[in-house]
């Protein structure tokens, strides 16, 4: 009798081993964190239109968030029919500056999805945010830096030419920086992040607006950021294949290959 209940016990114990096990492998298998390049000037996907400007979608956190509109209503909307997105799952958008290569879709985004936040530089014009209200959006003004909800955090406006904000993810692995144009420059940007919340960076993505600078001033930049520690890099859009060519040297397997259709997963 003493013998039969150990056998089942034994049997029991393997079951739930073998069911914790397969868990484990799904939440493995699930990733923390997928960003999804959908309209940029840098082709990874031949699926996909491109166009000069920058738009990912970022899933995994409490909210979808969409980073930017790219430049076109049209293209920004065709490629998440293409990669299967629907607009509507979005519920903040994130814009980092007001040029039109990245608020450009915008209105036709609001006319699928009019039921989101859209998070703007205080600095943008009144003609902007106007233009969320009469389409049934909701804006909020940023301009310090600050927690938007859990795990996701804004530079606050930077630079006093051209004013922009990125924003910021936190992971398990580290700090996800994702920038629109970089204007306030790039590498000021991840020294100001890294002053704030005292976190590394894994990842830096989006455009580095390095495009035109002179060999010795992207290696320069490329040397500052390699010392302020970022593990990985994805550049795209205004970064420049000059510039990505070098960081693709300089990082080598932390080099990520960016572009519309692009998928970078954390987990």
């Amino acid at each position: 009798m003493l013998f039969r209940i150990r056998k089942i016990y034994c049997v029991v114990l393997i079951i739930l081993v073998v069911m914790l096990s397969s868990s484990m492998r799904g939440e493995a298998m699930s990733p923390f964190l997928r960003i999804r390049v959908v309209f940029d000037n840098v082709q990874y996907s031949k699926q996909l239109n491109t166009a000069w400007g920058f738009s990912c979608i970022i899933e995994g956190m409490s909210k979808v968030i969409l980073f930017d509109t790219g430049a076109d209503g049209n293209i920004l909307l065709g490629n998440m029919r293409k990669i299967g997105f629907n607009p509507q799952k979005v519920d903040a958008v994130f814009l980092s500056h007001v040029h039109g290569d990245h608020i450009g879709g915008l209105q036709a985004f609001l006319q699928q999805n009019p039921k989101v936040v859209v998070y703007l530089p205080a600095s943008f014009p009144a003609s902007v945010k106007e233009s969320i209200t009469a389409l049934g959006g909701e804006f909020r003004e940023v301009a310090a830096p600050q927690k938007v909800f859990d795990h996701v955090y804004t530079t606050g406006e930077l630079g006093s030419w051209i004013i922009e904000q990125s924003l910021i993810i936190q992971t398990p692995k580290g700090l996800v920086i994702v920038t629109g144009c970089a204007h306030p420059g790039v590498a000021q940007i991840v020294s100001r992040v890294k002053q704030w919340l005292k976190e590394e960076v894994y990842v830096l993505m989006g455009g580095f607006h390095l495009k035109g600078e002179s060999p010795s001033e992207l290696r320069r930049i490329g040397a500052e950021l390699k010392a302020l520690g970022v593990k990985r890099v994805a550049p795209s859009h205004c970064t420049g294949e000059e510039a990505r060519e070098l960081f693709r040297q300089l990082w080598g397997p932390d080099f990520i290959e960016s572009g519309v259709g692009a998928v970078i997963e954390i987990q």
